[in-house]
């Protein structure tokens, strides 16, 4: 069975289509597993390790006024480093990543608080026109494994609606095929 990041580069190579990153907690390894599968380029335009709380501002958009009064573990921030970093890199797609890996608390969330979120041209399978979609996690386990169950959790997102969006354009299709019954 091929990886997450394999059907995510597949997927979006076979629609034309392009993904781009914002991470925080993971510094880099979701684009790192995106530019692990061969013929990435194809899909992968780039990422933004925005670490620094002020650069999630000064190079994703994030609202300065959010950050102030939530800190950067949030699901409004993570769905606004989607948007940016989908928007700043000229996107398709944009999957975030924001969140505490420890081994100390960040803004009075526990570790193991983690937000991924995704935002891109979201079709009529899933009702919307745009906009974004955000997932919260409750991560055990060291930084390392809550750094990486946070990947596999933007990746496993962005991969649950490229395939919902498939399945319905093939009905779509098949419905069209069909005279429309």
């Amino acid at each position: 069975m091929s990886s997450p990041a394999t059907e995510v580069v597949r997927l979006l190579t076979v629609r034309g289509e392009t993904v781009a990153v914002a991470e925080s907690l993971t510094g880099g390894l979701v684009a790192a597993e995106l530019t692990a599968v061969p013929g990435a380029s194809k899909a992968f335009r780039g990422s933004v390790t925005a670490y620094a709380t002020e650069l999630k501002h000064e190079l994703l958009g994030v609202d300065a006024t959010l950050l102030a009064q939530r800190g950067a573990v949030d699901p409004q921030v993570a769905a606004q480093m989607a948007a940016g970093v989908r928007k700043a890199l000229g996107a398709d797609w944009g999957i975030a990543t924001t969140g505490v890996a420890g081994p100390e608390p960040q803004d009075g969330q526990p570790v193991g608080t983690v937000f991924v979120a995704l935002d891109g041209p979201f079709g009529p399978a899933s009702g919307s026109a745009g906009g974004g979609k955000v997932e919260a996690l409750r991560l055990n386990g060291h930084r390392a494994e809550i750094r990486m169950e946070s990947v596999r959790s933007v990746l496993a997102l962005l991969l649950r609606e490229l395939a919902s969006e498939q399945t319905g354009n093939e009905r779509a299709q098949d419905t069209e095929r069909n005279g429309g019954f």
